[in-house]
């Protein structure tokens, strides 16, 4: 009889993890959402309403053998995982995937694909109503989704403010260069070391003229904001289960297991490693974890470890045809990539090849 493992979150983790285990484990799946949502092409969705369905792909695709659970974790073990409607999944591993939440439009606040398709359409027609764009947070979320706007509507002025004194701190200063003239190139305005006194009276996403006074005290008027920075990790179910840090973290060893467990792992962006918590990590960190789970299953001995990079890593299109990245090079290194590569391997297509070929579509 093949062992079982039980994935909490179907994620990018958590969906990654699935696949490569598929093929040699008895895998569950748990997560309450009817698909899979493709948050790293959420803000391209937003100003393309006609393209929007793109970032939803059926888990019932993803695994030959696998089955997925729609419910939500509320209880973990070493033998398995407790569920919130009262049942529960018995396994010889578990895989702890549940990430983090974000503000609207980056990832959705429901778990039904249609519910999160009228999200989106609702708040596209309240945004090509704006003529002003307020965009709080200046981190790469609020980079991209500033570059979507101006991209799609170039008429449209789009503001983002920041009370971080430096753009992107951790990359490279000719890559900050180049992503401040392609801002202005947008006609997008940054104004950073001076947050809100305030926030908005209104609601983000919903098209109202309002001014906002800045702690300089210089006034900014908009018919439209969308919040860009805070997100919220989930590990709140887990309670004294597992170690964590004072910030929820999960504390995990080099081969990803949770410490002090040889049959739990956690990955994502609920660990505790020292890294940007993005989602091309936690699909490598699925790697790690998948390789050592087969080799505990086959009674070897797990052997991948996991080992974080000394440079900050990520691509940030602005737009179809735009943006900046920075990888590291063999000797480890930050060296900037050329705007072709951005674009490329991110902004012209949103990565969808790959995801349509995970999800054996």
């Amino acid at each position: 009889m093949r062992k079982k493992v039980a994935i909490v979150g179907g994620g990018y983790g958590g969906v990654k993890a699935a696949k490569a285990l598929d093929a040699d484990l008895d895998v569950v799946l748990i997560d309450p959402k009817d698909t899979f949502v493709h948050s790293a092409a959420a803000l391209r969705a937003l100003v393309r309403p006609d393209w929007a369905e793109n970032i939803f792909f059926p888990y019932d695709t993803l695994m030959e053998n696998g089955t997925v659970v729609r419910d939500r974790a509320v209880g973990v073990d070493s033998r398995g995982v407790t569920l919130a409607s009262g049942g529960r999944v018995d396994a010889d591993y578990v895989v702890l995937a549940s990430g983090s939440t974000y503000a609207f439009p980056a990832k959705m606040h429901t778990d039904v694909a249609d519910d999160a398709l009228a999200a989106l359409r609702r708040a596209h027609k309240e945004l090509a109503n704006a003529d002003r764009v307020l965009i709080l947070g200046a981190g790469p979320v609020g980079l991209e989704l500033a570059g979507e706007i101006a991209t799609t509507w170039p008429d449209k002025r789009v503001t983002i403010v920041d009370p971080a004194p430096e753009l992107l701190p951790g990359f490279l200063p000719e890559l900050v260069a180049d992503l401040r003239q392609q801002l202005d190139e947008l006609g997008i305005e940054l104004r950073l070391g001076s947050g809100l006194a305030a926030g908005p009276a209104v609601a983000p996403g919903v098209a109202t003229e309002f001014t906002v006074t800045d702690r300089a005290g210089e006034r900014i008027t908009a018919d439209i904001w969308f919040r860009a920075h805070g997100s919220r990790i989930h590990t709140e179910f887990l309670a004294g289960a597992v170690p964590r840090n004072e910030a929820g973290q999960v504390k995990v060893t080099e081969r990803l297991t949770v410490e002090g467990h040889d049959t739990i792992y956690a990955l994502g962006d609920i660990t505790d490693l020292p890294e940007t918590k993005m989602a091309g990590w936690a699909m490598q960190h699925a790697e790690v974890v998948a390789a050592n789970i087969v080799a505990h299953a086959k009674d070897a001995e797990p052997a991948a470890v996991y080992k974080t990079l000394p440079v900050k890593v990520g691509l940030i299109p602005l737009g179809p045809a735009g943006g900046v990245g920075q990888f590291p090079n063999e000797q480890g290194a930050a060296f900037q990539v050329p705007r072709e590569t951005v674009v490329q391997m991110k902004g012209a297509e949103m990565m969808l090849g790959h995801f349509r070929e995970l999800f054996n579509l």
